[in-house]
């Protein structure tokens, strides 16, 4: 059994009826709309996100209405939140595929993602829980806080670990732990209970960032899928480009990380910052990072996971993550 059936099967038929449920959100009547939604739903991904709130939800209880509700919900918003990024990035691709401004425009783009984000809070209006409805609110603000930050932070000359994490658990790590805390409260788990499932998530989604952000310092192909210097060609300093201008304190260096930046970079240079971060110990820092988060990460499978199919799904969903080539 591959990895991911692993990890879904102990909520197999619930993740199904999420999938009905979800694309039945995104059923409209009108043409442009529909073709538009009809385009959003063939670049679903593996469903991470969803399959976290119900194994969360599972160990906690039980799946119920409410955790599929604020489950379409928490993905309605992450994906309204994805359509407006690439506005924002002027992205033509996502997950492979043409994004909803490059097939369309920005105005189709900004609209659609209007109304999955209305139709992502009529989803968890849906859960008649005050907290659900109050955490998926805090999360749109949390990821809107999250892109003005890293917008704000290229005029910022100072690079630092410290403003790298407040961006990632902002626009990342945010998801990963609302997930498991919605999916926790939708089973009437305790506050402790609650709160152990959330710091999960936060560590989860910072292991699954920095793991991204480690693929950017490798030449694209068949099971990466993301090309090298890609971050930086965005004006992004991730982990391994940090620790390494800020452990040599290279003047030169550090002068053409600020032209990253200010997006005043040619290629050559773009290869020269990745070279700096491999061989001046980038990589295997952003490693070792990425499994003390993981270790913390562990603790709550340890402490709060009691059912053993559960409890083998968490684990893998936290080692895949951690392992994963793409």
């Amino acid at each position: 059994m591959d990895t991911l059936s692993l990890i879904k099967q102990p909520i197999e038929a619930e993740l199904g009826d999420f999938i009905d449920l979800f694309n039945h959100a995104l059923d409209h009547e009108d043409g442009l709309l529909q073709t538009v939604l009809n385009h959003i739903k063939q670049r679903a991904g593996k469903r991470m996100r969803p399959i976290l709130i119900l194994l969360m939800a599972k160990n906690f209880g039980k799946v119920s209405e409410v955790t599929q509700h604020a489950a379409v919900g928490l993905e309605l918003l992450h994906t309204a939140s994805l359509v407006h990024d690439d506005v924002v990035d002027e992205s033509d691709e996502r997950r492979g595929q043409a994004s909803v401004n490059a097939d369309y425009d920005n105005k189709v783009a900004v609209l659609v993602g209007d109304y999955v984000l209305s139709t992502a809070l009529l989803h968890v209006s849906y859960t008649h829980s005050e907290i659900i409805v109050r955490r998926l609110a805090e999360l749109g603000r949390t990821l809107s806080d999250g892109e003005i930050l890293q917008l704000s932070n290229i005029q910022n000359k100072e690079i630092t670990e410290e403003v790298y994490y407040k961006i990632i658990e902002r626009k990342t790590a945010a998801l990963f732990e609302a997930c498991a805390a919605i999916g926790a409260e939708s089973a009437d788990a305790s506050e402790e209970e609650v709160e152990a499932a959330r710091l999960f998530g936060k560590n989860l989604g910072i292991v699954f960032q920095i793991r991204d952000d480690i693929f950017d310092y490798y030449d694209s192909d068949a099971e990466i899928g993301k090309p090298t210097g890609n971050d930086l060609a965005e004006g992004k300093l991730t982990l391994p480009i940090i620790y390494a201008l800020n452990s040599t304190k290279n003047e030169e260096m550090l002068a053409l990380a600020r032209k990253v930046k200010a997006h005043d970079v040619t290629r050559a240079e773009i290869d020269r910052m990745v070279n700096f971060a491999k061989e001046n110990g980038g990589i295997e820092y952003a490693e070792r990072r990425m499994w003390d988060f993981h270790a913390a990460a562990q603790t709550f499978l340890d402490n709060y996971v009691k059912d053993e199919s559960v409890c083998s799904a968490l684990q893998t969903y936290l080692d895949y993550v951690i392992k994963r080539k793409k």
